[in-house]
């Protein structure tokens, strides 16, 4: 979370496969990558919080989720998903498509895959807000009048499911889940197409990787995506609410409505 929410452009070449977890500076490398590959990039997190107005948008990743392990497995239905998804943009980055790097390799075999890094101690305390935010009890009634994100919660739980069946961990995450993610990217990802990054070595190293030249009197972005993520957090819960208040009055017309016609 904390990039802009971004639209596919028809005829883009997808170029890199993100596949840093969240919380490793994905908003700032993803759009790092708008500049440098010129192209819209698809940034997960943000994609699937802030595309309220397209109901498809997260229930497409739901189902790709429930045909991925440790679930039934239809790779076709997740190739035919992921690439609904993708198409159009020069990228992506973020969860969901940070653990579906296999399909994505298969998808586009000319991308290359980059990892954003960062300390694991200083991960597992930063990926704590998310899990705490998103694995609220609560989000499951409030969510439910905003069709777009009624999903969210079984999103989540299926995340997690992943997630365990990858690197063998339940919420609450540890630095276990980040060193078993980067093991598993060494194992399926061939080393000459795989990349590690941290974003505040700023644009050598991923211009290096990329082979463009360091774009010239432009800085390096830095998004802090954990005050998107709270900002996401607090218009979620306060549309959720205002759609229950207008439910609530509107059933309190019709209630008094009905007794007035019966007097």
């Amino acid at each position: 979370m904390g990039a802009e929410l971004s639209r596919p452009k028809p005829g883009t070449e997808f170029k890199v496969i993100g596949a840093g977890l969240s919380r490793t500076g994905t908003a700032s490398f993803s759009e790092a990558l708008r500049i440098l590959l010129d192209g819209p990039i698809y940034h997960g997190g943000t994609q699937v919080s802030t595309g309220l107005n397209d109901v498809s948008e997260i229930r497409s990743w739901v189902k790709m989720l429930e045909n991925s392990p440790p679930h039934k497995v239809d790779k076709d239905l997740v190739h035919s998903i992921l690439k609904s998804r993708l198409d159009g943009y020069a990228a992506c980055t973020d969860a969901p498509p940070a653990q579906q790097v296999v399909e994505l390799m298969e998808l586009y075999p000319k991308a290359i895959v980059i990892c954003t890094v960062r300390d694991a101690k200083a991960w597992e305390k930063s990926i704590a807000t998310i899990s705490g935010m998103a694995l609220q009890g609560f989000l499951r009634f409030i969510l439910f009048p905003i069709p777009a994100m009624r999903p969210f919660p079984h999103f989540v739980d299926l995340l997690a499911t992943q997630w365990n069946h990858l690197y063998g961990e339940l919420p609450p995450l540890t630095t276990k889940t980040y060193d078993a993610h980067v093991e598993w990217l060494k194992k399926v990802v061939p080393e000459e197409k795989l990349f590690f990054f941290d974003v505040r070595d700023g644009w050598g190293p991923l211009c290096k990787a990329l082979g463009k030249e360091v774009p010239k009197e432009v800085l390096f972005p830095r998004i802090n995506d954990g005050n998107a993520i709270k900002e996401i957090s607090k218009r979620l819960v306060l549309q959720g609410l205002t759609r229950w208040a207008m439910i609530l009055v509107t059933a309190g017309v019709a209630v008094a409505g009905y007794y007035i016609a019966r007097v």
